[in-house]
């Protein structure tokens, strides 16, 4: 990894740790991101969002024991993360009893991804989970680059981790809630892919 990258992914972790939002890499596009443990954090990344907060934010973790301390990760849900983990699939899940984060939505579930990003991973893996939703202005289209992030959301950013262009698909979103999985959003994984990795 690029020392300017070192240096950045530090600089976003000390902004990080006092409840501020950040700009990070993922495989799809870019996304703004806080600690969700942080009081007033996910306050501030709703504001610079412009988002409503019933539109919950998803968490991003760097990998499944992550998940399972925020989620309760069953069967159908286990099989998806052997399948598709690290990739662009969101999976919704009951919480963890006790689990007190203002991610906004529904208290009693969470949204889980873990991205195929490497940047994005090594600042997971020590920052821990993060709540982190695309990168733009709420229902404009997302940023795909460093610069048009700094561009539409600096002022609201202490940090942008730059990691060049970011040109994937959105995760698709899926709803392990009921008996059925649910797509909620359709990104680059189909149900087909889901139902089958279920088996």
């Amino acid at each position: 990894m690029r020392r300017e990258t070192e240096e950045a992914i530090e600089s976003a972790l000390e902004a990080l740790g006092r409840g501020e939002v950040v700009g990070i890499p993922t495989e799809t596009v870019y996304g703004v991101a806080v600690d969700p443990f942080v009081p007033g954090a996910t306050d501030r990344l709703f504001s610079a969002k412009r988002r409503p907060d019933s539109a919950a934010l998803p968490v991003l973790v760097a990998e499944a024991e992550q998940a399972g301390r925020l989620g309760l990760v069953e069967e159908r849900a286990a099989a998806l993360v052997e399948r598709f983990w690290p990739g662009p699939l969101t999976i919704v899940l009951r919480r963890r009893a006790g689990l007190s984060l203002r991610l906004g939505g529904d208290e009693t579930t969470i949204g889980l991804r873990c991205p195929d990003q490497p940047v994005a991973r090594s600042l997971l893996a020590r920052s821990g989970p993060l709540a982190v939703t695309s990168a733009n202005l709420h229902g404009e289209p997302p940023l795909r680059t460093a610069a048009s992030l700094r561009e539409v959301l600096g002022a609201a950013l202490s940090v942008v981790v730059d990691a060049g262009p970011c040109e994937g698909l959105p995760s698709t979103v899926v709803s392990l809630i009921g008996e059925s999985p649910t797509i909620l959003r359709q990104g680059g994984i189909d149900l087909e892919e889901i139902l089958a990795a279920i088996g």
